[in-house]
């Protein structure tokens, strides 16, 4: 008997309190490109992962997401462009972890949600 394997993610649901505000920064702000939305929910793409933003089907499922983390090139540059496009960080983008040469960067923020996320880049050490 073959035993079925996850092959891959592909979409991550995160839900709102306000569609047509969640829309907004990730549209806008976060320039995910909408894929479509109906009155409940809105579908983004994200190189091949789908994003769908969705109010609620019943109150068990009102909280806040699972932390997303969206790589970046170049986090010290990233950031300074999100910030210009109103999103506010818990703090400046730091290394959350050394592996050898190579170091993962990570700066923290939250959506109009509530939900917490994060912008992520690896690289290697000066």
């Amino acid at each position: 008997m073959t035993r079925t394997t996850i092959q891959k993610i592909n979409q991550i649901g995160v839900p709102v309190k306000d569609l047509a505000r969640a829309i907004q920064f990730y549209e806008t702000q976060l320039e995910l490109p909408i894929m479509f939305n109906t009155d409940s929910m809105a579908f983004f793409d994200c190189k091949g992962l789908r994003l769908m933003l969705s109010l609620p089907e019943k109150e068990e499922f009102a909280y806040a997401s699972s932390v997303l983390y969206f790589e970046v090139a170049d986090i010290q540059q990233a950031y300074a462009d999100f910030q210009s496009r109103g999103i506010v960080f818990s703090g400046p983008p730091h290394c959350v972890v050394k592996n050898g040469p190579a170091e993962t960067w990570m700066a923290f923020f939250v959506d109009t949600e509530d939900n917490t996320h994060a912008l992520t880049s690896n690289r290697v050490a000066s």
